[in-house]
Parts: C-alpha cells; sequence; structure tokens
C-alpha cells in the first residue's frame, strides 16, 4: 500500500471476527421511532439513524428480535421523534420493555407523554423538537442480523423555537436550544456550543437536484 512500516505504531488492531463499535467512543442522533402493534403503540429509542440522502427519506437500523421491525412491516408506517436533552430518561423508559424485566409493556408507553401523529397511525413522544411521520419505503434484511428500514417522509413538523431562519444565528439557535449526542455506546451530551464548517470556497453544502422525486 506504500505505507511505512511505523505508520500503524501508535494503533491497535481490533480483532474484526468481533463486533469493533465497544472499543471506542462515535456519535450519533438518539431519536425516538413510534409504531403500531396490535391495538396498541410502541415506542423505542435509536441511534443508528440517517437521512437517507438529501430528499425526503429517513432510515434506522433495527433488528427481527425488536417489536419495533414486525410493527413496521405490518403497518407500513412509524414516526421519529428527535428528542431534547432532557428527555433523555424518557427514552430510557422507552427502553424498558427490552430490558426481559416483569413489566406490563404497554403501561410503559401510557405512561409516557406522546402525541397522536397526523398522517400514520402512530405516536410521537411529546415536546420532542423535530418530528416526521414516514411511510415504509423498503426492508433491507442481511447485516449480521440487522436490517435497515427506510422510509418517505410524508409529513414533518418542527417546533417554532427550533426551526432555523434566515434571520437567526445558527450559532445562536443551538445554544438557546440544545441539541442532543448519542455517544454510542452508553454516554450522552448536550450540544450548545458550535463552530462554523470551514467549506472550500464555492463549495456547495446541499446541492439543488433538478430530478423530481418518483
Amino acid at each position: 500500500m506504500g505505507y511505512k512500516e511505523s505508520t500503524y505504531q501508535h494503533w491497535v488492531s481490533l480483532d474484526i471476527q468481533q463486533p469493533v463499535w465497544g472499543h471506542v467512543f462515535t456519535v450519533a442522533p438518539l431519536v425516538v421511532i413510534g409504531t403500531k402493534e396490535g391495538n396498541h403503540y410502541d415506542l423505542a429509542p435509536k441511534h443508528m439513524v440517517t437521512p437517507l440522502g438529501l430528499r425526503n427519506y429517513f432510515g434506522f437500523v433495527c433488528t427481527p428480535a425488536h417489536a419495533t421491525y414486525h410493527n413496521v412491516q405490518k403497518e407500513k408506517a412509524f414516526t421519529v421523534s428527535f428528542i431534547r436533552p432532557n428527555q433523555i430518561v424518557l427514552a430510557s423508559l422507552a427502553a424498558t420493555p427490552r430490558c426481559g424485566l416483569e413489566i406490563e409493556e404497554k403501561s410503559v408507553v401510557q405512561a409516557l407523554p406522546t402525541m397522536a401523529a397526523s398522517s400514520v397511525d402512530a405516536l410521537f413522544l411529546r415536546d420532542s423538537y423535530f418530528l416526521l411521520e414516514c411511510k415504509l419505503e423498503k426492508i433491507v434484511d442481511g447485516f449480521g442480523g440487522y436490517s435497515l428500514i427506510g422510509g418517505q417522509i410524508i409529513a414533518a413538523h418542527i417546533h417554532e423555537e427550533d426551526a432555523r431562519y434566515s434571520e437567526k444565528d445558527d450559532a445562536q439557535l443551538i445554544y438557546q436550544n440544545p441539541l442532543l449526542a448519542y455517544l454510542a455506546d452508553g454516554r450522552f451530551s448536550e450540544i450548545r456550543h458550535t463552530y462554523e464548517f470551514p467549506f472550500p470556497k464555492d463549495f456547495v453544502a446541499q446541492p439543488k437536484e433538478n430530478t423530481p422525486d418518483d
């Protein structure tokens, strides 16, 4: 490869026969996915989430071992609540049914502050700052027992205090309305101080596409 032998003298090579992610912290969002489950509703925190391109598509990683996977597969829809730092305990409570405790699963969701979505039959975690309603686009299985669930955003809502406008200073907006960062795996942080990214001259961060959506 042309590298000198000393290139990796300060690096630790990991055994890739085992998952590598527990050896280092990485930064991710933390959202709560809402689904319909029979005659009830389910909420589940997820951090392996991402926009799928610059259009209105959103995806998250799940596993068939969790109810969320089967709920989306059956109902063809889900919601996404981007939560605030002060909602971290609520997100933790939403994960309670997965802990193997002797607890009535739906009673946990019923105890959480929620609100109904407008276009799909599912719930949001109330007081979140960014809300997405998605219809299932496709599920891609086969990632070592995990799956990528992709949806098309059919409705979106943002709290007026968190909306970006040209007359608002982005740094001040984030300082006044801090963002939640999940440090996988097992820690979180509140982001208040941010800096403008030093893009090269004439670089377009989000180019406009002329091709209409399918």
